[in-house]
């Protein structure tokens, strides 16, 4: 049972869809605060355009009957020192959000027939309003402040600006005046009901969109799985996946693993035909073995002994070899011991005659001392077979880089020989296993094609390189060099 967007055209559908999701409401709700505070703003500039017109007229000693308090249906108030209403619109029947509630006029007596005691108190109240201002001054400072006023029967929202003006026989006065929020409102309200219309269709829209595209790039993918399942079924590995022609991601995954394929291919090719060159190998000594075994148990005074032992040390040697080459090709990793080269060729070269060394001391590498001295003794068992007299082993430093190709001190082990050498044309394949260049040699003379072939394996474990050329007198030179420790 296949789960929820088990599939990646799902998930990227859904993740695109919710990212935009996440950034429409992110951006809606940032247009619509910003419309409101726009709206507000010029609503109390509305308002205190209002109230500063009704306060210049209170300024000039206007009356109350002059000044525009009726102006477009908008709320007015002028209240006294006292708190008292003393002017209000005319179709006024209810408000509230200015302190006063009152709506209709209550006029006081005149204010400056008090006495001094009045007067006290209006200087008194022109402290505590914080603002002081000369007759006929109106006051910089604007209070604004929401409510709700109630005119000829129809009740709106209003922002309203509260602005104090002194006058010259009435004292101290506030103007309030208000302006609708009815546009506030019908415009906020507008833009809201488009976006909840507008983000399901918009968000419908890229989720569709999504869905066909991701669809389209990954059709590849998918006909590069469907090959992928076909090889393995048909165990095939001489097809390859297709390669579409995008040059993106897709197309390097769908190259990489034809070079996946290419490389398991001449690996399985390269084991069937290791697998084969080894049976073919262990059937010679193996009959040879079993035959003298057969005629000895028949006739025990025509065993050949000596046959037989020769017959399985060799036998012993392949099997070792053929070991060595599985590590190897398993992957197994040298050691990282420090081995001392010019050491390793006096020992290596320890009892065969007509070898020769010659040696520079403290010349060590890091890696398998075993795995070394195999590689020295096939060098020189193959120098042997083939030098006319004599073999010469040389140890030095070199400061040039090494075959893996890092800078520094390189170990570098020669092993020359008198021979005939090695025809340019075959410098690479005797290197090769079960390689023999020499058709007519015998088997028991010419081994079993596997000692370079090994040598040159451990070397590149090693991270080094092993080749071979031509010495000046003719006979053949292989160069080992290896990283120095």
């Amino acid at each position: 049972m296949s789960r929820p967007f088990a599939s990646v055209r799902a998930r990227a559908t859904l993740a695109a869809t919710l990212v935009v999701a996440v950034a429409l409401v992110a951006a809606g709700t940032a247009v619509l605060l910003s419309l409101r505070s726009n709206l507000l703003g010029e609503a109390g500039t509305q308002a205190e355009r209002s109230a500063r017109e009704v306060a210049t007229g209170l300024a000039f000693a206007k009356p109350y009957d002059d000044l525009p308090l009726d102006v477009d249906d908008r709320p007015v108030q002028v209240v006294d020192e006292e708190g008292r209403l003393v002017a209000a619109s005319e179709d006024l029947e209810r408000i509230s959000g200015t302190g006063v509630d009152a709506v209709k006029p209550q006029p006081a007596a005149t204010a400056r027939d008090a006495g001094d005691d009045d007067d006290d108190d209006a200087a008194d109240d022109d402290d505590d309003h914080g603002e002081s201002l000369e007759p006929g001054e109106i006051g910089a400072r604007t209070t604004v402040s929401d409510g709700s006023a109630t005119i000829d029967g129809d009740t709106e929202d209003y922002r309203f600006a509260a602005v104090p003006v002194e006058t010259e026989d009435r004292g101290r006065l506030t103007v309030y005046a208000g302006a609708p929020l009815s546009a506030e409102h019908g415009a906020v309200n507008t833009a809201l009901t488009v976006m909840l219309i507008g983000f399901p269709v918009l968000l419908a829209v890229v989720a569709w969109v999504t869905w066909l595209v991701t669809r389209r790039a990954l059709r590849p993918v998918e006909g590069i799985r469907r090959e992928m399942a076909a090889i393995t079924a048909s165990e095939d590995l001489a097809r390859r996946v297709p390669v579409p022609d995008t040059h993106d991601e897709v197309a390097r995954l769908a190259s990489t693993t034809n070079e996946t394929l290419t490389a398991l291919e001449s690996s399985v090719e390269r084991q069937r035909r290791f697998v084969a060159d080894a049976s073919h190998e262990l059937r010679s000594p193996i009959a040879s073995l079993r035959t003298q075994l057969e005629v000895a148990a028949a006739h025990p005074e025509l065993l050949d002994l000596g046959g037989a032992v020769e017959d399985t040390v060799r036998l012993q040697r392949l099997a070792a070899d053929l070991l060595l080459l599985a590590r190897l090709d398993a992957g197994e990793r040298p050691a990282d011991a420090r081995v001392d080269l010019a050491a390793l060729a006096r020992e290596a070269a320890e009892g065969r005659r007509g070898v020769r060394v010659r040696a520079e001391e403290d010349v060590t590498v890091a890696g398998s001392r075993g795995q070394l001295e195999r590689v020295l003794a096939n060098l020189l068992d193959n120098a042997q077979r083939h030098a006319r007299s004599a073999v010469e082993v040389s140890v030095r430093r070199d400061e040039g880089p090494h075959g893996a190709g890092g800078g520094g001190q390189t170990a570098v082990v020669a092993v020359a020989d008198d021979g005939e050498g090695v025809p340019a044309a075959d410098r690479e394949r005797i290197f090769e296993r079960f390689v023999r260049l020499d058709a007519a040699r015998s088997r028991d003379d010419g081994g079993a094609g596997l000692g370079l072939a090994i040598a040159r394996d451990v070397a590149v474990r090693h991270g080094g390189t092993l080749t071979v050329r031509d010495t000046p007198a003719g006979g053949a030179l292989f160069e080992l060099r290896l990283p120095g420790a």
